[in-house]
């Protein structure tokens, strides 16, 4: 099937030659983007470290063989990313473990910065806690900003069942999270704790109901 101009074609060709400049400029490109996926698909900065790497890797010995118009680069190294993170939530489930998570202080932080960054932990460990395929949903669409036909075709499911794990997610984290959600008609001093970037200002968006 006939796929619309890859952006990254030119930059894989080049790579796939052994351009310094051009592994310099696709790692530059594509690892802070795996780094967030892995991050938000695992919960643990490590093991989203190792995930990341390992799929530049294989990106890069992927390059050479890469046949442009099969499939976008970004959807390919994507579902390597997913790929990886899935082979870790498996281990984890193999793998019996007292461990207890480090819980969120729910208190009152004593200044903004702080709200901030608490409501971000807050934001990221109730992604954690999605069903599997709620949190992929979640994560390509709001966080990786991939546009519902790309991350349905890339989780292999129809348009009609991604927007369904959408509505799904959305409402378990605004469920969780409803302690720390604006109130709808909150005025200009209720949004301003979820300002600054990161997680905490990405969220707004998924108590609102949209993407």
């Amino acid at each position: 099937m006939a796929t619309s101009v890859d952006p990254d074609e030119d930059l894989v060709r080049r790579v796939g030659e052994g351009d310094p400049a051009a592994i310099q400029a696709m790692v530059a490109r594509k690892l802070p983007r795996m780094l967030s996926l892995a991050q938000r698909m695992l919960g643990d900065a490590a093991e989203a470290e190792d995930v990341a790497q390992e799929a530049m890797l294989r990106a890069w010995r992927q390059a050479p063989r890469w046949t442009p118009g099969q499939a976008r680069f970004d959807t390919w190294l994507h579902r390597v990313g997913l790929n990886l993170c899935y082979d870790r939530l498996r281990r984890r489930r193999e793998i019996a473990t007292d461990a207890i998570p480090d819980s969120i202080d729910d208190g009152p932080a004593p200044d903004r910065g702080l709200l901030a960054a608490e409501t971000g932990a807050r934001v990221e460990q109730a992604l954690t806690r999605l069903p599997e395929r709620q949190r992929e949903a979640i994560v390509l669409c709001h966080y990786q900003e991939l546009g519902n036909i790309e991350a349905a075709a890339l989780m292999e499911i129809s348009v009609e069942a991604l927007e369904s794990l959408l509505s799904r997610g959305r409402r378990a984290l605004r469920t969780a999270l409803a302690d720390i959600a604006p109130h709808p008609g909150a005025g200009r001093d209720g949004r301003q704790g979820m300002r600054g970037g990161g997680a905490a200002a990405r969220a707004e968006p998924l108590w609102r109901g949209t993407r």
